[in-house]
């Protein structure tokens, strides 16, 4: 493990020697991917340094103890020396530990989510819009820029699909784990005779792609415009404003009819397509048998649920790690209990990354 970290050090020194010149270059991909490993390499370095002193400090009270004869205060004193030197080294090792383990490439990215009603129908579609508005609150809370990106209404008011663009340092590193089936047991608006029902909506999360992640080729798109319509087919817009994008190459369609202008709507139906983009790219990448998407949502049905949210009993259980918080209301106005939730996520994760490690 140290001789890799010497390695860490080496590439530190030489980068940080070369960043004025790679800035002053003007060449922005090598500048984002110099500034990225840069980021990724100062703390473990920085750890590392603090690890050599320890030791060395370590050492030096080991044969000052071992030099210091009878049982004096002095003794004592080194003895205390020795033990907290031992401590900080032991802490440092683990922290060092916990560096070294991969990174999410994608830590520090904004992120594209996309919120579907899926089994229970309308209902579904109304809690797929309750989802959206419980992201738009916690990052509300975390500081994060948020934007409606598309949407899709449904007949009462739910959302067939919402997808949302938000903004922030961590935004990834938390949002990723609300990938997957959503699921609700409650009595829905639908229900005459008081009967709870199950429904289920899914979330697709993903890295927001940049301009330089993913080059789009004019020629592979075909772009059709549109008036925009409303739940029941009744015309929203007067103008040919909505736009739908198939990236042919790839089979991928985005539409976009939010907004009146129908040039800000092509540029949010771009910025969804690239994501797309990116992440079918990466999935290729990694040779996976299916795509991250489709591990994501997996069939959205209501027995393949990463969580379930039950009303009757206030209650929200991850199923991934097993816990439980009896505080509905407040995961869904994006408050504390979700961070609780997905705290133990990160935890459970770091564990399997360590144990993995080691």
């Amino acid at each position: 493990m140290f001789e890799h970290l010497a390695d860490l050090e080496t590439e530190l020194e030489k980068l940080e020697s070369r960043l004025p010149e790679i800035y002053a270059s003007g060449d922005q991909a090598a500048s984002r991917d110099a500034g990225r490993r840069h980021a990724e390499l100062k703390p473990i370095v920085d750890a590392y340094r603090a690890y050599r002193d320890a030791e060395s400090a370590l050492a030096d009270a080991r044969e000052l103890f071992a030099a210091e004869g009878g049982d004096g205060e002095m003794r004592d004193y080194l003895r205390g020396e020795v033990a907290e030197q031992e401590a900080e080294l032991a802490r440092l090792d683990a922290r060092l530990r916990e560096l070294l383990v991969p990174r999410d490439p994608n830590d520090g990215r904004n992120v594209i989510l996309e919120i579907r009603g899926a089994e229970g129908g309308e209902e579904a579609n109304l809690w797929a819009g309750d989802l959206a508005r419980m992201y738009e609150a916690l990052a509300r809370r975390h500081g994060w820029r948020f934007e409606t990106l598309a949407t899709q209404p449904s007949e009462m008011g739910g959302q067939r699909e919402t997808t949302l663009a938000v903004k922030g340092p961590d935004a990834w590193a938390r949002l990723k784990y609300e990938a997957g089936p959503h699921r609700v047991q409650r009595v829905p608006a639908t229900e005459s005779q008081g009967r709870v029902h199950t429904s289920a909506a899914t979330v697709v999360v993903l890295p927001e792609a940049e301009e330089l992640d993913v080059a789009i080729d004019p020629n592979d798109l075909e772009i059709d415009v549109y008036r925009s319509s409303g739940p029941g087919g009744q015309s929203v817009n007067t103008s040919d404003s909505s736009v739908r994008i198939t990236h042919v190459p790839a089979g991928v369609v985005v539409t976009c009819q939010d907004e009146k202008s129908q040039l800000q709507n092509k540029d949010k139906a771009i910025r969804i397509l690239r994501s797309r983009l990116l992440q079918l790219e990466r999935d290729r990448q990694e040779a996976e048998v299916s795509s991250t998407r489709r591990s994501q949502v997996k069939g959205g049905g209501r027995s393949e649920k990463v969580r379930t949210y039950n009303f009757k009993e206030n209650r929200v259980t991850d199923h991934r790690v097993g816990v439980t918080v009896h505080a509905l209301d407040q995961v869904l106005a994006g408050g504390e209990p979700l961070d609780q939730l997905t705290d133990a996520l990160a935890a459970a994760e770091r564990a399997e990354q360590l144990g993995a490690s080691e």
